[in-house]
């Protein structure tokens, strides 16, 4: 027992139990997923076998992937530049930055969505100010394809992007930039060589958190798409509301969680991703 102690904190025994109940709480769903997707409606692979039988399912991944790859540049590209500015800006300007920033989180996608379908629409704001301005001869056609949803999901991303960023570009030591100038370095060789590759941490976690949460878009799509976009979220909800294929459902949210968990793999192989996440570079 006292060998135990040595070895185990005492704190540890307090958040045992706590902790065993948020394990059992995620990963027996977790579980429960997988279990379905190899054994409903028969046990066996056939609703992974589906993904080769046709043309379809793999449809829906491949264009779930392009749209989340697509949020997540233009995401994390206007991310960086928000971030850059709020870091170089003076501190009151700063705290009006970050105060929308926030704000842009208590607003519901819901709410985010139907302002879009009203700006976006044929008779909406953009379109009847293009026609007034003569840049435009008839209406753009944002709704009811990729681009109505791609402007919405990279609206609603941005934020997320930035947040990672901005935490990556405050720690960063003003002194390094200013060694790399006086050493005859110029404004774009400091970038490029000194500040980018010092926030490449935060870079690979906005990407990350970007893509991640981008996979699991379902209002977004189904609104601005107009039934034409279907993703990967929404597939699933089909299948378990309306065809009540459960296994196939959990055939495909088992196959994100896949993917999810071998991109981080992946990443491991190439920086530490404790660094990534906030951890001490070591």
């Amino acid at each position: 027992m006292q060998a135990l102690n040595r070895h185990i904190h005492p704190g540890w025994l307090i958040i045992a139990p706590l902790l065993l109940m948020v394990v059992a709480l995620y990963l027996g769903p977790i579980l429960n997923i997988l279990w379905l997707s190899v054994t409903d409606p028969k046990p066996g692979f056939g609703n992974y076998a589906k993904l080769t039988e046709g043309d379809a399912l793999i449809r829906i991944v491949w264009t779930t992937v392009r749209i989340c790859i697509i949020t997540t540049v233009f995401s994390v590209i206007f991310g960086y530049s928000i971030a850059y500015a709020m870091v170089h800006c003076h501190q009151r300007q700063k705290t009006y930055m970050l105060t929308l920033l926030l704000v842009s989180f208590w607003i519901s996608i819901l709410v985010r969505t139907f302002a879009w379908l009203m700006l976006l629409g044929r008779k909406g704001l953009v379109n009847v100010t293009l026609e007034d301005i003569g840049l435009v001869a008839e209406p753009i056609a944002f709704m009811r394809n990729e681009l109505g949803v791609l402007i919405g999901m990279v609206h609603y991303m941005i934020p997320y992007a930035v947040l990672p960023l901005l935490v990556s570009m405050q720690s960063i030591d003003q002194r390094v930039m200013d060694a790399s100038r006086n050493l005859g370095a110029s404004g774009s060789q400091t970038f490029w060589r000194v500040y980018l590759p010092m926030t490449m941490p935060g870079l690979v976690a906005s990407t990350l958190l970007v893509f991640i949460l981008s996979l699991g878009f379902y209002v977004t799509p189904a609104v601005l798409g107009g039934g034409k976009v279907l993703m990967v979220a929404e597939y699933i909800s089909v299948q378990l509301l309306v065809t009540l294929k459960w296994g196939t459902a959990a055939m495909l949210a088992a196959i994100m969680l896949f993917g999810v968990l071998a991109m981080l793999w992946i990443m491991s192989r190439f920086m530490k991703l404790s660094t990534v996440f906030g951890g001490a570079a070591r």
